[in-house]
């Protein structure tokens, strides 16, 4: 059963965090959230598999697949809508096992990807897609922390404002899409 009204959340998360929502869930989420495209995740893998550095931590951390547009005149960060997740999939696995707890795109993720969020205790929401402009007045203050190279696909620290997501998959393999398929296939 999904809650009526929003869950506030507050990042970073933890386990007790993600075992308290289900697929339907309304999340606003409140903190630092770091954005991350393809590109920059190809890169973080990279990094990890020879030892090195990462820009921040990914211990219950949530990663934004966004690559806003240039903030207009007294902003802090252009259109800043999701992206399409399932090409962030080759990567995931790796990101969760070092902590990652939260991801917001949109669209489905593989089966690798629902499985390793049920094993890594973490959740897969999505934004609302073609509200760029909207999603962008959460965001408080925009700051790249790495990979300036890939222009607006940098990794971009957030802090957000009540963030308006909806949880896709949970810790329990609870699945939005699938369910509102059948609802529909039996309505």
């Amino acid at each position: 059963m999904t809650s009526s009204s929003p869950i506030e959340l507050f990042t970073p998360l933890n386990d007790k965090d993600v075992e308290g929502l289900r697929a339907g869930d309304r999340v606003l989420i409140s903190g630092i959230v770091y954005t991350a495209r393809d590109a920059a995740h190809k890169r973080l893998v990279e990094l990890i598999d020879a030892n090195g550095e990462l820009p921040f931590s990914l211990q219950g951390q949530v990663i934004y697949y966004v690559g806003p547009s240039p903030a207009p005149p007294g902003r802090v960060i252009g259109a800043a809508g999701p992206t399409t997740s399932y090409r962030m999939d080759p990567y995931t696995t790796k990101l969760l096992e070092l902590g990652l707890k939260g991801m917001i795109g949109k669209g489905k993720r593989s089966q690798e990807v629902k499985e390793a969020i049920v094993k890594h205790k973490a959740v897969y929401m999505a934004a609302i897609g073609g509200a760029g402009a909207l999603m962008a007045t959460a965001v408080k203050e925009a700051e790249i922390i790495a990979y300036e190279d890939l222009g607006p696909e940098a990794i971009r620290r957030l802090k957000v404002e009540k963030l308006p997501t909806i949880v896709v998959y949970d810790i329990y393999g609870n699945d939005l899409y699938a369910e509102g398929r059948k609802r529909y296939e039996t309505a």
